[in-house]
């Protein structure tokens, strides 16, 4: 029955990642703003759903490792495996405030992140935890980003009308714009539904094959909380529209770190035990690598090769965990 669910959940992924892309395509057009945009936004955050619910769960359940392993794992497979398989799909350019604020935010939040989880490099201290106030600190910054954003796409509205993406199409081009949210928000909650799905459909049959839960949070359940922005990027890139996975991915990884791991932290102080500092290292050179991509090959532009390198670098990263 498992496997039949985890088709089921696939299928309803797939389905509902087709009207979430074109719905954001449409009223990216009809707003006249980019797509990064909407990618930042609505569909970074709409996706990180099921992110949110299994590390929410997680702090009610005092399963710490489970709740920093989904998000470690998540945004190691959203950089790695997500914008890897899209750009060996379509190479695709970055944007200025891409790579000069948005990508740099996203390492400063990665490394910080990493710091305050690893108390017990402090001496003194035996436990890493994430404390109520660090829960806060991380909310903080994630509302005072969010306003940046918005602020600053608001400085030039000329420039924003210039990064509409004129040549992005969509089925659901020129609907009513009442019609275009609610799809865009029935084909989130299918998203949310199918994650769901195929990420308990995956953990039982994952127990049943014998594997940890320590291995289960960073791979089975991080990788099933992200199939929504896995798919999203696919179709994204066959529509010949791939910039909206990677501001998808900026977005969910900094709603990861930021407002899932604030929120669970601050619901519950989390403890984490098991988790090693590599996974943290893993996940701190992944959003290097993502710079990094702004100055290698043909600058300014994720090309095949570089994704391929992604792709390749987290299959050897799950390998690792596998044996670890």
């Amino acid at each position: 029955m498992d496997y039949l669910l985890l088709v089921v959940g696939l299928g309803l992924l797939l389905l509902a990642a087709n009207y979430l892309v074109d719905a954001s395509v449409a009223i990216a057009q009809r707003a006249k703003i980019s797509n990064f945009i909407i990618g930042l936004t609505i569909v970074g955050i709409g996706t990180s759903a099921p992110e949110l619910f299994v590390s929410i769960s997680s702090a009610l359940t005092n399963s710490g490792d489970i709740a920093m392993g989904n998000v470690i794992g998540s945004n190691v497979a959203n950089i790695f495996l997500i914008l890897g398989v899209a750009a060996m799909i379509l190479p695709f350019p970055i944007e200025r405030l891409q790579r000069r604020r948005d990508i740099p935010f996203l390492i400063f939040a990665t490394i910080l992140v990493s710091l305050i989880a690893n108390d017990s490099m402090i001496p003194g201290l035996r436990e890493n935890e994430l404390i109520r106030l660090d829960g806060i600190v991380l909310l903080l910054m994630f509302v005072g980003y969010m306003c940046w954003v918005v602020i600053q796409k608001g400085k030039d509205p000329k420039r924003a009308l210039e990064e509409a993406d004129e040549e992005a199409t969509s089925s659901l081009t020129g609907k009513n714009p009442w019609l275009l949210w609610a799809i865009a928000i029935a084909s989130l909650a299918l998203l949310i539904y199918g994650g769901n799905l195929f990420l308990d459909s995956a953990k039982n049959l994952a127990r049943a094959w014998g594997i940890t839960e320590a291995v289960i949070s960073i791979t089975i359940v991080a990788v099933g909380t992200s199939l929504p922005e896995l798919v999203t990027a696919i179709i994204a890139a066959s529509k010949k529209n791939p910039q909206l996975a990677l501001g998808n991915v900026i977005g969910s990884n900094l709603f990861n770190l930021m407002f899932i791991l604030g929120t669970a932290s601050t619901v519950k102080p989390l403890v984490m035990v098991d988790i090693c500092p590599w996974d943290y290292i893993v996940m701190i050179v992944a959003t290097f690598m993502l710079y990094m991509v702004v100055l290698t090959f043909k600058r300014d532009k994720f090309d095949r090769i570089e994704g391929f390198i992604f792709f390749a670098a987290y299959v050897a990263y799950t390998v690792y965990l596998l044996m670890r």
